[in-house]
Protein backbone atom coordinates (compact mmCIF):
# COMPACT_ATOMS: atom_id res chain seq x y z
CA UNK A 1 0.00 0.00 0.00
CA UNK A 2 1.14 3.50 -1.00
CA UNK A 3 0.30 7.07 -0.55
CA UNK A 4 -1.37 8.05 -3.66
CA UNK A 5 -3.08 12.16 -3.29
CA UNK A 6 -2.98 14.47 -0.67
CA UNK A 7 -5.61 16.66 -0.74
CA UNK A 8 -6.57 19.71 1.80
CA UNK A 9 -9.82 21.32 2.22
CA UNK A 10 -10.68 25.01 4.07
CA UNK A 11 -14.00 25.23 5.95
CA UNK A 12 -16.14 27.00 7.83
CA UNK A 13 -16.09 28.14 9.81
CA UNK A 14 -12.39 28.08 10.71
CA UNK A 15 -10.88 25.00 9.72
CA UNK A 16 -8.69 22.99 7.35
CA UNK A 17 -9.39 18.88 6.60
CA UNK A 18 -6.63 17.09 4.99
CA UNK A 19 -7.76 13.65 3.15
CA UNK A 20 -4.90 11.47 2.27
CA UNK A 21 -6.31 8.52 -0.75
CA UNK A 22 -3.95 5.15 -0.85
CA UNK A 23 -3.67 3.17 -4.02
CA UNK A 24 -5.33 0.45 -2.01
CA UNK A 25 -8.48 2.83 -1.67
CA UNK A 26 -8.19 3.42 1.62
CA UNK A 27 -8.36 7.11 3.14
CA UNK A 28 -7.26 8.34 6.28
CA UNK A 29 -8.62 12.07 7.20
CA UNK A 30 -6.74 14.72 9.44
CA UNK A 31 -7.11 18.05 10.57
CA UNK A 32 -3.98 20.39 10.35
CA UNK A 33 -4.83 23.95 11.20
CA UNK A 34 -3.87 26.76 12.93
CA UNK A 35 -6.61 29.12 13.56
CA UNK A 36 -6.26 32.46 11.29
CA UNK A 37 -3.15 30.84 9.41
CA UNK A 38 -5.27 28.13 7.42
CA UNK A 39 -3.97 28.84 3.65
CA UNK A 40 -0.26 29.01 5.38
CA UNK A 41 -0.83 25.47 6.56
CA UNK A 42 -2.16 24.15 3.49
CA UNK A 43 1.03 25.52 1.59
CA UNK A 44 3.31 24.07 4.43
CA UNK A 45 1.23 20.57 3.80
CA UNK A 46 1.74 20.72 -0.41
CA UNK A 47 5.54 21.62 0.32
CA UNK A 48 6.00 18.32 2.09
CA UNK A 49 3.81 15.90 -0.12
CA UNK A 50 6.66 15.13 -2.14
CA UNK A 51 8.31 13.52 1.26
CA UNK A 52 4.90 11.70 1.21
CA UNK A 53 3.41 10.31 -1.95
CA UNK A 54 4.79 6.89 -3.20
CA UNK A 55 5.38 5.87 0.71
CA UNK A 56 4.06 3.04 2.63
CA UNK A 57 1.63 4.90 4.92
CA UNK A 58 2.00 2.23 7.84
CA UNK A 59 5.67 3.31 8.39
CA UNK A 60 4.08 6.42 10.97
CA UNK A 61 6.99 6.85 12.94
CA UNK A 62 9.36 6.68 9.93
CA UNK A 63 7.33 9.44 7.86
CA UNK A 64 6.73 11.44 11.30
CA UNK A 65 10.46 11.46 11.63
CA UNK A 66 10.84 12.11 7.62
CA UNK A 67 8.70 15.30 7.65
CA UNK A 68 9.85 16.17 11.57
CA UNK A 69 13.68 16.02 10.53
CA UNK A 70 14.61 16.25 6.96
CA UNK A 71 14.13 19.90 7.01
CA UNK A 72 16.92 22.46 8.44
CA UNK A 73 14.37 24.83 10.06
CA UNK A 74 12.01 22.74 12.12
CA UNK A 75 9.19 23.63 15.49
CA UNK A 76 6.30 26.07 15.19
CA UNK A 77 3.16 26.03 14.72
CA UNK A 78 2.63 25.74 11.28
CA UNK A 79 4.69 23.34 10.46
CA UNK A 80 4.34 21.25 13.22
CA UNK A 81 0.01 21.29 13.23
CA UNK A 82 0.82 20.36 8.94
CA UNK A 83 2.76 17.82 10.50
CA UNK A 84 -0.17 17.02 13.45
CA UNK A 85 -2.62 16.33 10.61
CA UNK A 86 -0.34 14.20 8.63
CA UNK A 87 -0.04 11.90 11.20
CA UNK A 88 -3.83 12.06 12.19
CA UNK A 89 -4.09 10.70 8.58
CA UNK A 90 -1.59 7.98 8.80
CA UNK A 91 -3.38 6.53 12.09
CA UNK A 92 -6.36 6.73 10.47
CA UNK A 93 -5.49 4.57 7.61
CA UNK A 94 -3.58 2.13 9.66
CA UNK A 95 -6.67 1.50 12.08
CA UNK A 96 -9.04 0.82 9.19
CA UNK A 97 -6.05 -1.56 6.93
CA UNK A 98 -6.05 -3.52 10.57
CA UNK A 99 -9.93 -2.61 10.93
CA UNK A 100 -9.48 -1.46 14.83
CA UNK A 101 -9.78 1.85 16.24
CA UNK A 102 -6.77 3.86 16.81
CA UNK A 103 -6.74 3.40 20.48
CA UNK A 104 -6.29 -0.22 20.38
CA UNK A 105 -3.11 0.57 18.47
CA UNK A 106 -1.39 2.29 20.91
CA UNK A 107 -1.56 -0.15 23.61
CA UNK A 108 -5.46 -0.50 24.03
CA UNK A 109 -7.56 1.77 26.10
CA UNK A 110 -7.20 1.95 29.32
CA UNK A 111 -10.69 3.97 30.60
CA UNK A 112 -14.19 2.88 29.00
CA UNK A 113 -15.34 6.32 28.71
CA UNK A 114 -13.87 10.58 29.01
CA UNK A 115 -14.87 12.71 31.00
CA UNK A 116 -15.64 16.07 28.76
CA UNK A 117 -16.18 20.01 29.24
CA UNK A 118 -18.27 22.46 27.53
CA UNK A 119 -17.42 26.09 27.13
CA UNK A 120 -19.55 29.16 28.39
CA UNK A 121 -17.63 32.17 27.65
CA UNK A 122 -16.78 34.37 30.37
CA UNK A 123 -15.19 37.34 28.61
CA UNK A 124 -18.66 38.53 27.76
CA UNK A 125 -20.30 38.18 31.16
CA UNK A 126 -24.25 38.66 30.78
CA UNK A 127 -25.66 35.20 30.46
CA UNK A 128 -23.43 33.64 32.18
CA UNK A 129 -25.48 32.15 34.53
CA UNK A 130 -28.08 31.13 31.76
CA UNK A 131 -25.30 29.61 29.85
CA UNK A 132 -24.42 27.69 33.38
CA UNK A 133 -27.67 26.15 34.26
CA UNK A 134 -27.88 25.18 30.31
CA UNK A 135 -24.79 23.36 30.64
CA UNK A 136 -25.62 21.50 33.56
CA UNK A 137 -29.21 20.52 31.83
CA UNK A 138 -27.71 19.08 29.26
CA UNK A 139 -25.77 16.80 31.75
CA UNK A 140 -22.17 18.22 31.70
CA UNK A 141 -20.38 18.40 34.82
CA UNK A 142 -17.60 20.63 34.48
CA UNK A 143 -17.48 23.88 32.04
CA UNK A 144 -14.65 26.51 31.23
CA UNK A 145 -14.79 29.71 30.38
CA UNK A 146 -12.51 32.88 29.86
CA UNK A 147 -11.43 34.54 32.68
CA UNK A 148 -11.67 38.08 31.40
CA UNK A 149 -11.58 40.49 28.10
CA UNK A 150 -9.07 43.11 27.55
CA UNK A 151 -6.78 43.99 30.11
CA UNK A 152 -4.06 46.00 30.91
CA UNK A 153 -0.51 45.27 31.90
CA UNK A 154 -1.28 46.26 35.44
CA UNK A 155 -4.99 46.22 35.84
CA UNK A 156 -7.23 48.06 38.26
CA UNK A 157 -8.94 46.71 41.65
CA UNK A 158 -12.68 46.65 39.93
CA UNK A 159 -11.36 44.86 36.93
CA UNK A 160 -9.69 42.14 39.16
CA UNK A 161 -13.34 41.96 41.32
CA UNK A 162 -15.05 41.65 38.53
CA UNK A 163 -13.33 38.90 37.56
CA UNK A 164 -13.73 37.89 40.88
CA UNK A 165 -17.56 38.23 40.36
CA UNK A 166 -17.72 36.57 37.10
CA UNK A 167 -16.24 33.33 39.00
CA UNK A 168 -18.77 33.45 41.11
CA UNK A 169 -21.65 33.87 39.46
CA UNK A 170 -20.29 30.53 37.52
CA UNK A 171 -19.24 28.62 40.61
CA UNK A 172 -23.08 29.45 41.96
CA UNK A 173 -25.11 28.21 38.78
CA UNK A 174 -23.16 24.87 38.43
CA UNK A 175 -22.84 24.34 42.36
CA UNK A 176 -20.08 23.02 44.19
CA UNK A 177 -20.73 19.26 43.38
CA UNK A 178 -19.40 20.15 39.72
CA UNK A 179 -16.26 21.56 38.37
CA UNK A 180 -15.29 25.55 36.76
CA UNK A 181 -12.26 25.97 34.83
CA UNK A 182 -10.94 29.30 34.49
CA UNK A 183 -8.97 30.63 30.86
CA UNK A 184 -6.67 32.79 30.98
CA UNK A 185 -6.08 32.75 27.35
CA UNK A 186 -2.76 34.73 28.25
CA UNK A 187 -4.00 37.96 28.64
CA UNK A 188 -2.59 39.08 31.80
CA UNK A 189 1.02 39.55 32.64
CA UNK A 190 2.78 37.47 34.74
CA UNK A 191 2.27 39.99 38.02
CA UNK A 192 -1.34 40.32 37.37
CA UNK A 193 -1.64 36.63 36.86
CA UNK A 194 0.05 36.14 40.52
CA UNK A 195 -2.70 38.73 41.96
CA UNK A 196 -5.83 37.50 40.31
CA UNK A 197 -4.97 33.67 41.46
CA UNK A 198 -4.50 34.92 44.81
CA UNK A 199 -8.06 36.15 44.83
CA UNK A 200 -9.49 33.81 43.07
CA UNK A 201 -8.26 30.79 45.43
CA UNK A 202 -11.28 31.00 47.85
CA UNK A 203 -13.66 29.95 44.63
CA UNK A 204 -11.67 26.43 44.34
CA UNK A 205 -11.28 26.55 40.33
CA UNK A 206 -10.78 23.83 38.58
CA UNK A 207 -8.13 25.06 37.07
CA UNK A 208 -6.47 27.76 35.39
CA UNK A 209 -5.28 27.53 31.77
CA UNK A 210 -2.52 29.70 30.23
CA UNK A 211 -2.16 32.01 32.94
CA UNK A 212 0.54 33.85 31.27
CA UNK A 213 1.98 33.64 27.57
CA UNK A 214 3.92 30.93 26.07
CA UNK A 215 6.60 33.48 25.70
CA UNK A 216 6.96 34.10 29.44
CA UNK A 217 7.37 30.01 30.07
CA UNK A 218 10.45 30.81 31.96
CA UNK A 219 8.40 33.37 34.86
CA UNK A 220 5.75 30.22 34.76
CA UNK A 221 7.56 28.59 37.92
CA UNK A 222 6.92 31.89 39.80
CA UNK A 223 2.89 31.56 38.75
CA UNK A 224 2.97 27.99 39.68
CA UNK A 225 4.39 28.91 43.41
CA UNK A 226 2.35 31.75 44.30
CA UNK A 227 -0.91 29.47 43.86
CA UNK A 228 -2.33 26.39 45.15
CA UNK A 229 -5.16 26.63 42.35
CA UNK A 230 -3.62 23.75 39.08
CA UNK A 231 -2.10 25.74 35.86
CA UNK A 232 -2.43 24.44 33.28
CA UNK A 233 -1.11 25.41 30.05
CA UNK A 234 0.12 23.74 26.63
CA UNK A 235 -1.88 24.96 23.58
CA UNK A 236 0.91 26.99 22.26
CA UNK A 237 3.59 24.58 22.28
CA UNK A 238 4.07 22.00 19.98
CA UNK A 239 6.94 19.44 21.06
CA UNK A 240 8.11 17.45 23.66
CA UNK A 241 10.50 20.04 23.71
CA UNK A 242 8.46 22.85 23.84
CA UNK A 243 6.51 21.29 26.94
CA UNK A 244 10.17 20.47 28.79
CA UNK A 245 10.38 23.78 30.29
CA UNK A 246 6.39 24.31 31.11
CA UNK A 247 6.47 20.38 32.83
CA UNK A 248 9.73 21.44 34.96
CA UNK A 249 7.92 24.77 36.26
CA UNK A 250 5.35 22.97 38.56
CA UNK A 251 2.01 23.04 35.89
CA UNK A 252 -0.43 20.40 37.12
CA UNK A 253 -1.68 19.63 33.33
CA UNK A 254 -0.45 19.75 30.31
CA UNK A 255 -3.02 20.69 27.41
CA UNK A 256 -1.12 19.70 24.04
CA UNK A 257 -3.33 20.23 21.24
CA UNK A 258 -3.53 17.04 18.82
CA UNK A 259 -3.82 20.07 15.59
CA UNK A 260 -0.46 21.60 16.47
CA UNK A 261 1.66 19.78 18.45
CA UNK A 262 2.52 16.98 16.01
CA UNK A 263 -0.22 14.55 16.21
CA UNK A 264 -1.19 11.34 17.74
CA UNK A 265 2.35 10.22 17.53
CA UNK A 266 3.86 13.53 19.71
CA UNK A 267 0.83 13.91 21.94
CA UNK A 268 1.54 10.26 23.19
CA UNK A 269 5.20 11.00 23.68
CA UNK A 270 3.55 14.43 25.68
CA UNK A 271 1.60 12.51 28.27
CA UNK A 272 4.53 10.25 28.40
CA UNK A 273 7.00 13.10 29.74
CA UNK A 274 4.34 14.25 31.65
CA UNK A 275 3.82 11.25 33.78
CA UNK A 276 7.14 12.29 34.79
CA UNK A 277 6.62 15.18 36.96
CA UNK A 278 2.75 13.56 38.04
CA UNK A 279 1.07 15.82 35.24
CA UNK A 280 -2.05 15.02 33.80
CA UNK A 281 -3.55 15.53 30.18
CA UNK A 282 -6.20 17.94 29.38
CA UNK A 283 -6.22 18.29 25.68
CA UNK A 284 -6.87 21.68 24.04
CA UNK A 285 -9.20 20.55 21.24
CA UNK A 286 -11.36 23.78 19.97
CA UNK A 287 -11.51 22.57 16.51
CA UNK A 288 -13.41 20.60 14.36
CA UNK A 289 -14.90 17.21 14.34
CA UNK A 290 -11.64 15.08 12.63
CA UNK A 291 -9.42 16.76 15.52
CA UNK A 292 -11.81 16.09 18.14
CA UNK A 293 -11.58 12.16 16.70
CA UNK A 294 -7.99 12.11 16.70
CA UNK A 295 -7.47 13.37 20.36
CA UNK A 296 -10.35 11.09 22.00
CA UNK A 297 -8.34 8.07 20.09
CA UNK A 298 -5.23 9.19 22.27
CA UNK A 299 -6.69 10.31 25.15
CA UNK A 300 -8.59 6.58 25.48
CA UNK A 301 -4.75 5.29 25.55
CA UNK A 302 -3.20 7.66 27.73
CA UNK A 303 -2.85 6.57 31.58
CA UNK A 304 -2.20 10.39 32.52
CA UNK A 305 -5.47 11.75 31.04
CA UNK A 306 -7.89 14.22 33.03
CA UNK A 307 -10.55 15.45 31.25
CA UNK A 308 -11.46 16.84 27.17
CA UNK A 309 -12.57 19.94 25.81
CA UNK A 310 -15.54 19.49 23.70
CA UNK A 311 -16.62 21.90 21.38
CA UNK A 312 -20.21 21.50 21.23
CA UNK A 313 -22.21 24.99 20.69
CA UNK A 314 -18.70 27.15 20.85
CA UNK A 315 -19.06 30.68 20.22
CA UNK A 316 -16.20 30.51 17.74
CA UNK A 317 -18.32 28.22 15.24
CA UNK A 318 -21.25 30.53 14.11
CA UNK A 319 -22.75 28.84 11.56
CA UNK A 320 -21.23 25.70 11.50
CA UNK A 321 -21.51 22.71 14.51
CA UNK A 322 -18.81 20.84 15.92
CA UNK A 323 -19.98 17.62 14.28
CA UNK A 324 -20.79 19.02 10.97
CA UNK A 325 -18.84 17.23 8.00
CA UNK A 326 -19.78 13.54 9.89
CA UNK A 327 -22.02 11.07 8.51
CA UNK A 328 -22.73 9.56 12.06
CA UNK A 329 -22.03 11.97 15.19
CA UNK A 330 -23.70 8.81 18.02
CA UNK A 331 -19.83 7.89 18.65
CA UNK A 332 -19.45 11.02 19.90
CA UNK A 333 -22.59 11.69 22.12
CA UNK A 334 -22.45 13.27 25.92
CA UNK A 335 -24.25 11.38 28.33
CA UNK A 336 -23.96 12.45 31.95
CA UNK A 337 -20.94 14.39 31.26
CA UNK A 338 -18.88 11.29 29.47
CA UNK A 339 -18.67 10.03 26.09
CA UNK A 340 -18.24 6.36 25.40
CA UNK A 341 -15.13 5.15 23.84
CA UNK A 342 -15.71 4.85 19.75
CA UNK A 343 -15.40 1.29 18.79
CA UNK A 344 -15.27 2.00 14.63
CA UNK A 345 -11.74 1.40 12.70
CA UNK A 346 -9.21 3.74 12.65
CA UNK A 347 -10.22 7.55 14.05
CA UNK A 348 -14.15 6.39 14.27
CA UNK A 349 -15.65 8.38 12.13
CA UNK A 350 -17.00 8.59 8.80
CA UNK A 351 -16.43 11.87 7.03
CA UNK A 352 -19.18 13.31 4.85
CA UNK A 353 -16.87 13.96 2.08
CA UNK A 354 -19.45 15.33 -0.64
CA UNK A 355 -20.37 17.81 2.46
CA UNK A 356 -16.49 18.71 2.95
CA UNK A 357 -15.83 19.50 -0.51
CA UNK A 358 -19.22 21.60 -1.11
CA UNK A 359 -18.07 23.66 1.74
CA UNK A 360 -14.63 23.93 0.49
CA UNK A 361 -15.75 25.59 -2.62
CA UNK A 362 -16.95 28.29 0.23
CA UNK A 363 -13.92 28.49 1.86
CA UNK A 364 -13.39 30.50 5.33
CA UNK A 365 -11.16 33.41 5.85
CA UNK A 366 -11.28 33.35 9.47
CA UNK A 367 -8.79 35.40 10.74
CA UNK A 368 -7.38 35.95 14.86
CA UNK A 369 -8.99 39.19 16.43
CA UNK A 370 -7.15 42.22 17.09
CA UNK A 371 -7.66 43.84 20.81
CA UNK A 372 -6.88 47.45 21.36
CA UNK A 373 -6.75 48.95 24.33
CA UNK A 374 -8.22 52.61 25.46
CA UNK A 375 -4.65 54.24 24.56
CA UNK A 376 -4.75 52.65 20.98
CA UNK A 377 -1.90 50.18 22.20
CA UNK A 378 -2.22 46.11 21.16
CA UNK A 379 -3.72 44.40 23.97
CA UNK A 380 -3.81 39.86 24.00
CA UNK A 381 -6.80 38.77 22.43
Amino acid sequence: MKIDRIETFLVPPRWLFLKVTTDSGIVGWGEPVVEGRARTVATAIEEMSDLLIGQDPLRIEDLWQTMTRTTFYRGGPVFASAVAGVDQALWDIAGKHRNAPVHELLGGPVRDRLRVYAWIGGDKPGAITEHAQLRRAQGYTAVKMNLAGPTTPIDSFQNVNTICRRVETARDAMGDENDVALDFHGRLTVAMAKRVLRELEPLQPFFVEEPVRPEFTAQLASVTASTTIPIATGERLYSRWDFAPALASGIAIAQPDISHAGGISEVRRIASCAEVYDVHLAPHCPLGPIAFAASVQAALAIPNFLIHEYGFDMHYNIGTEYLDYLLDIEPFKMVNGFIARPTGPGLGIEVDELAVRTAAKTGHEWKTPIWRLPDGSLTEW
